[in-house]
């Protein structure tokens, strides 16, 4: 009877040892592959302009927000006004009057800066760091905000069309920071763009 029950408490010792030791190398194997996992590293300032200009670029930012020179293939954007907005001061064509009612044709003028739909008139913001006619006072913060919640300074009035910021506030944070250093690193252009006007006042404009 000795016998039978010191074999079974070897056999329960020597289980029991197996089972710890099975314990101790998934243990070390978990810390081991823990330890070898890359971190993820922090973009440095020139790596997130580029990153912001790939977005800003290939996004077609430059489609409205920038002014164009007129050529035979059309308009191009301004090369020294880049994402300077609708050029202040500057005449706009007749407006038609049509596309203020839904279902009507959308207007716009010859540089695509400025347009006339439902909404009113709407003018392309000036995205360069200039203080006073840009976004040069905006932080971070605001920035991101107006994006995310389609609203002007991040909780004033709404960004009008065709400006989609409901597809671009589906950046991730990383992308709309790399895109906020990246407007914060060009050429600062002094360009006061008008407010957007209303449907109202559209008429008004139009009955001059």
């Amino acid at each position: 009877m000795r016998r039978r029950l010191y074999a079974i408490s070897t056999i329960l010792v020597t289980g029991f040892a197996f089972y710890l030791t099975g314990c101790n190398s998934a243990s070390d194997e978990k810390k081991e592959q823990t330890s070898t996992t890359p971190e993820t590293k922090a973009m440095t300032k020139e790596e997130m302009i580029k990153r912001g200009d790939y977005i800003v670029t290939t996004g077609s930012c430059n489609d409205c927000h920038s002014p164009k020179i007129m050529t035979q293939m059309g308009p191009v954007p301004d090369s020294t006004k880049l994402l300077s907005g609708h050029p202040g001061g500057s005449p706009l064509p007749p407006i038609n009057l049509n596309s203020l009612k839904p279902g009507n044709w959308i207007s716009m003028t010859s540089d695509i800066t400025a347009f006339v739909g439902p909404w009113g008139i709407s003018y392309a913001a000036n995205l360069t760091p200039d203080s006073a006619s840009g976004i040069g006072a905006w932080s971070e913060a605001t920035f991101i905000n107006t994006i995310r919640n389609g609203k002007h300074l991040g909780n004033g009035r709404d960004i009008l069309p065709p400006m989609p910021w409901p597809f671009v506030s589906k950046l991730t944070d990383d992308d709309l920071k790399s895109v906020y250093v990246y407007l914060m690193s060009l050429p600062p252009v002094s360009n006061k763009v008008p407010a957007p006007v209303s449907p109202p006042d559209v008429m008004k404009m139009a009955a001059k």
